[in-house]
This record gives structure tokens, C-alpha cells and sequence, in this order.
């Protein structure tokens, strides 16, 4: 969205989502509406590592009858505000409005949520239910845009190189704000917008010469109500702070982190080493890893991440090169197909 309001200044959004505000704010400014509105359950997460399949299998069966009502009110207020096009980023529930406002759709996915749930169906045999309903709903939007690293190819309009928000500030500036020591390396620590409890924040200050930036350890070292001053090389960020995430990951020397397709684009298209840690159980991370080992400078990280076993590989991560990258930003691309495709 971001791309092609830069390429198309009076692009107007209409979002509808549980994704709170600020986080659009913080990217778009003021090009959009935000509706609050359930568009997909994706997975139930206890944590950024785990899932609740019983419980996402709970959601689902009431979900995907969608409410003949939510959908003819949704298509009214699209028709009559003359939406030109639906995009959905794998929200089944926009494919559904989108048919019933006879409006184009354009689905846009590294996955589809048939592929994820597919990978359940040997622990709950549940599954296959929303998987049929899913893969026939993704079958009838009129477009497709496919998304690097992609989990399974399918036929489309377009493939885009990964696609993420892009930095805004130079690197010298950030570490500068965040009172970073000329010559002292930077690591960021990051969980993909997930709040984690980070049990290792102690341990980080036997590392001296390295500054960890962690969003969201702030709240972690409240919640651990310990009377210990905080290590001086820990940057403990809010959950929700001033610095835009794609300019942390491009001051760092290394990101440690989940596997997830936001996460992985942002330091791909930075360059930066990454000590990585995967979702085991999540089909999407299989493909993630694969395109980190071909086309990114990383380290796998193993389940320890959690006890802070990690750190005893970073001084290998920070040994890493850094890549420069070429080319067009997946956004960028899918942003110049969009913008024609309205243009009708």
C-alpha cells in the first residue's frame, strides 16, 4: 500500500482488519479507513512458536459460514463508496465480498491458508474441510499475485521479488538516536511484532561490545519484576515505539529472530546476517529456511532459543558478510500491477 500510494498519491485505502491503527499510521499516514473487522483466523497462537490447533479449528467452523449479513453489508459499503478493487492478502472473507459486490479481486500470497492447514491434517483429520472450502475460494479471484519466497506455485499474473516496507532513515542516524557507541556492533532481536518473554535479557551483558535493540522487552523486563538494573548494552524498546522496524533491521549488524515472511524480507533486502530461528510445526517456515540458506548470509538457531543458548554462535553471526541487494522491492512491483489494473 505504501508503494503504490508513493507511486499514485491519491490512492485512497479502505481497511478492513483487527490490525490495530497505528500500525497502518506508522506506514500510510492518513490514506485510509480502518474498518475493525474479522477477515481470517489464520492460526491460533499460544506464543510466536506455537499453535492452537483445537482452538483454530474451533474458530474456523464458525467463521467460514460467513454471515450472509456481514457480506451484503461489506459489498454495499464497497459499491457505494465505488471501490475499484478488492485486495486481499490471503483474508478469505474479502474473496467472499468481493464476489458479492461484483468487484474485481486480487488475491496477493507467498501462501494460502489450504497450504498451511494441509500440513495439520496427519494430527487432526479436521482439517480437511477448511481446506477444500479455502483452495476453492483462492481458485475464483480473478487475479494473483505470487510473492517471493513462494510456498507453492501456482498460476498467476505475477511473481514479485520479497516484498517489505522499505527504511526511511539512514543507519547512522538511528544508531545515533538509539545512543549506540561508534564501532560497537548492533543487533536486533526480534520476535515479528509477538510479544515473547525474552528469559536471556540478563545474559546479554556478558556480551559487552555488542548493543542488543529488543522491541519489546521493555514490557518482558517488567513482567520478570526483578530489582537488577537492566544490562547497559540492552536497548530495551516498547512493544509499539518511535523506531520504524525496517530501520532497525537496516542499522543492525545482525537481526535474531522468528522465521516469518516479514522478517525474512526486511533483512533480506538489507542485507544483514541473520541467526534465525524456524517454526517447527508451521508449513510456510519449511519454505522461508530454504530461501534463507540459498539467498541469505544466516545462521539456523535451534528450539534453545528461548534459554539463550544462541548467543554462544554470535560471534559467528556477527562474522557473517553483509549483501548488498539490487533490484525492484517485490512492493514496488506489485504496486505498478495494481495500479494499472485500476486504471480501467
Amino acid at each position: 500500500m505504501a508503494a503504490w500510494h508513493r507511486r499514485a498519491p491519491d490512492v485512497h485505502f479502505e481497511i478492513f482488519t483487527r490490525v490495530p491503527d497505528w500500525f497502518f499510521e506508522d506506514t500510510l499516514g492518513s490514506t485510509f479507513v480502518l474498518h475493525n473487522v474479522l477477515t481470517d483466523i489464520g492460526m491460533v497462537q499460544r506464543t510466536a512458536l506455537d499453535e492452537d490447533l483445537k482452538e483454530t479449528l474451533h474458530q474456523l467452523d464458525r467463521f467460514l459460514t460467513f454471515d450472509p449479513v456481514v457480506v451484503d453489508r461489506l459489498a454495499e459499503y464497497l459499491k457505494s463508496n465505488e471501490c475499484r478493487l478488492v485486495v486481499c492478502d490471503i483474508a478469505p472473507l474479502g474473496i467472499v465480498v468481493a464476489r458479492a459486490a461484483g468487484i474485481p479481486s486480487v488475491l496477493i500470497e507467498n501462501f494460502t491458508w489450504d497450504y498451511i492447514y494441509e500440513g495439520y491434517l496427519e494430527k487432526d483429520k479436521r482439517f480437511r474441510d477448511p481446506v477444500e472450502r479455502m483452495r476453492a475460494l483462492y481458485a475464483s479471484v480473478d487475479y494473483r499475485i505470487q510473492t517471493e519466497p513462494v510456498c507453492q506455485r501456482a498460476p498467476c499474473q505475477l511473481t514479485t521479488a520479497p516484498v517489505s516496507r522499505m527504511p526511511r532513515t539512514v543507519p547512522s542516524h538511528i544508531r545515533q538516536q538509539l545512543e549506540i557507541p561508534d564501532g560497537a556492533r548492533m543487533v536486533l532481536i526480534t520476535m515479528g511484532g509477538f510479544s515473547w518473554e525474552y528469559r536471556f535479557l540478563e545474559a546479554l551483558g556478558e556480551y559487552p561490545g555488542v548493543f542488543f535493540v529488543v522491541p519489546g522487552a521493555l514490557e518482558a523486563w517488567e513482567k520478570m519484576g526483578t530489582t537488577r538494573a537492566m544490562p547497559a548494552n540492552l536497548i530495551a524498546l516498547p512493544h509499539r515505539s518511535r523506531f520504524f522496524h525496517p530501520d532497525l533491521v537496516n542499522a543492525s549488524d545482525a537481526v535474531i529472530g522468528k522465521v516469518g515472511y516479514s522478517t525474512v524480507a526486511e533483512v533480506y533486502w538489507a542485507g544483514v546476517p541473520f541467526g534465525y530461528v524456524p517454526r517447527p510445526h508451521f508449513r510456510e517456515s519449511q519454505a522461508l529456511v530454504q530461501f534463507i540458506t540459498r539467498e541469505m548470509p544466516g545462521l539456523l538457531l535451534d528450539e534453545s532459543f528461548d534459554k539463550g543458548d544462541w548467543l554462544a554462535r554470535l560471534p559467528d553471526i556477527l562474522t557473517l558478510p553483509r549483501v548488498p541487494r539490487q533490484g525492484q522491492n517485490g512492493a514496488e512491483q506489485a504496486a505498478q500491477f495494481l495500479d494499472q489494473l485500476a486504471e480501467w
